[in-house]
Parts: structure tokens; sequence; C-alpha cells
């Protein structure tokens, strides 16, 4: 019997009433049918007595869910996508992302579309898409306390945001450099339309096979965001004797102490996405970001005179 996954924002009724729904449907199919939520997925920030919260990477996997899942069908928005990426990378199973949400860029499709699209997906009428993750670990004296894996990007900055801060940054064997800045972002091709946009970075198009290196309001006109293969791992510390603040995907975090390094690289972990057309990249970011609309020319007023001059 074919298993199907499906996880839900159980934090919004519609997304787990549809799950609920869902269950039935496919059970009726045939299918066999496991639902979890996305909160194993969130793993939260680690608080001032409790700096360090160690979850490996491979044991966020919900009961239920194995290698041999077709797929699985998630309900929300952009945080649970990401949160599901997080669950289900591990194994490889792909995710049919149906928007519940508000922004949607990482889903595939809106709700009301989803009786079409799950006809189409059980015929096997689809593509699998991969997107590159990153494992972000914090390392203290050569032990590895956290870790955690993204799709987007790893921010790490001092805390208030706003106090300066000097960043050794080193990309792979190349020789160290030093940034100072608020903070610094180490960012995916998908991650590239997040925070990393915000902060001024390139938009890379998903499938190169890069990672992007961007500070945070840099004090230094030559700091600015470093583009690098993605097979090259990044290494950070802080000069300053402060404690700093990483954050994974916007949803998981945890504190990193004078002394501790950070590590990032790309993982052997991608996410992996159901299309059930081709990906056409562009389009999404003219209908999400309103990039490359067309521009309008001020009509000209015929009816009003033109101004002369002495």
């Amino acid at each position: 019997m074919a298993k199907i996954g499906i996880i839900f924002n159980d934090a919004k009724a519609e997304a787990e009433r549809i799950a609920g729904e869902l269950k039935e449907t496919l059970s009726r199919l045939g299918r066999q049918v496991v639902l979890a939520t996305g909160s194993s997925g969130l793993l939260g920030y680690a608080q001032p007595g409790h700096p360090v919260c160690h979850t490996p990477i491979d044991q966020l996997i919900p009961p239920g869910f194995d290698a041999d899942m077709l797929f699985a069908i998630v309900l929300g928005g952009d945080g649970t996508v990401l949160a599901a990426g997080r669950q289900l990378a591990p194994i490889g199973v792909p995710l049919l992302a149906i928007n519940t949400g508000h922004m949607g860029f990482l889903t595939e499709l809106y709700l009301e579309k989803l009786p079409q699209a799950l006809d189409q997906v059980l015929a096997g009428d689809y593509t699998l898409e991969e997107r590159t993750t990153i494992a972000a670990q914090v390392w203290e004296q050569g032990t590895l306390i956290w870790e955690a894996l993204g799709l987007n990007e790893m921010v790490l900055h001092r805390e208030p945001l706003a106090n300066l801060c000097h960043f050794e940054v080193a990309v792979g064997r190349h020789a160290p450099v030093d940034i100072p800045a608020d903070g610094v972002i180490v960012a995916t091709p998908t991650g590239s339309t997040a925070y990393a946009l915000s902060a001024g970075g390139p938009v890379i198009t998903p499938g190169v096979g890069v990672l992007q290196l961007i500070p945070i309001c840099p004090h230094s006109l030559a700091s600015r965001a470093l583009v690098f293969a993605d097979g090259e791992p990044v290494s950070i510390c802080a000069a300053n004797l402060d404690q700093l603040v990483m954050v994974v995907d916007g949803n998981a975090g945890c504190y990193v102490l004078p002394g501790n390094r950070v590590c990032v690289k790309r993982s052997v972990y991608p996410v992996r996405f159901v299309r059930l057309q081709s990906p056409e990249f562009f389009h999404i970011l003219r209908q999400k970001l309103g990039w490359g609309m067309p521009h309008v020319a001020k009509p000209r007023l015929s009816t009003v005179p033109p101004r002369s001059f002495p």
C-alpha cells in the first residue's frame, strides 16, 4: 500500500481541517496516510540559562515517516515548508507544498487547486526539483554542540543587533578576512530571495551551485556580498568577546559564546519539491516580488500647453 504523508500548521484551523479531510480522501483511495505537524521542525530558540539545545539534524523525522513514502503534502505558509523540509530532507521524501498562508514563495499552488493537483500527483504526472540546504553548526573546542538544517540562510549577529562586531571569516582554504558589521548571513540560492535580499544580496536562480556571504550593515565600503562555490565550507569566529546569536531560517536559534566557532557548509540532504509544471523562477519573482514588471511611461497630457519661458 502506497504511503503518503501530510504535514500541517496546527496553529491554523483551516490547515488542520484540510489535513483531516485529505486523510479521509486518500484513505478511501487505498493509500496509507500519516499525519504530523511541522512543530518538530521548528527548533525554537535557546534560552539564556540553556544556551545549547542540540538536536541532531537526522533526528527530526516525524514518527511514521520513512524513505518509502511517495510524497508528503505540506499545508501552511513558507514557515511550515521550511520546517517540513528540515523534517523530511534526511529521508528524501518530496514535498507538495500547498499555500494556506500569505506570501507562499516556496509553495507550489494555492488551496483551491488542491483537488486537481492531487489527481495529477497520484497519476505520477509530476517532476522533482532539488534545492540546496546548509548545515549550520556551532563548535566548542572541537566538540559539536549545536546544529540545524537550513533551506534559506544562517544569520549570526550580536545582541542587541545594532552593535558593531568584527567577524573573522574563512571560506574554504582561503585566507581569513575581517568583516566589521552588525552580523553576517550565509544563504543558499533559495534563501537569496529571503533575508539575504533585504540585506542587499543578489538574487540567485535555484540550481546554481553556490552560496553567498552577506555582511549586515557593514562598517566598510569594501565589505560587500560574496558569492562562492557551495563546496567551500565557511568558518566564522567573532573577534569581540561578546555573546552572539545564531538563527537558521528564522525559526531555529542558539547562543554562540566567546571562543565558539560557527561552521556553515552545504548539507548532504537537499529538500525535494514536487513540481506539477516546469519551474519558472522569473515568473515567481514577478508574481511574488514584482521583479521585472513592465515600465509604463507617464502619459503626456495633450490638453496642457507647454510652458513657455521668457
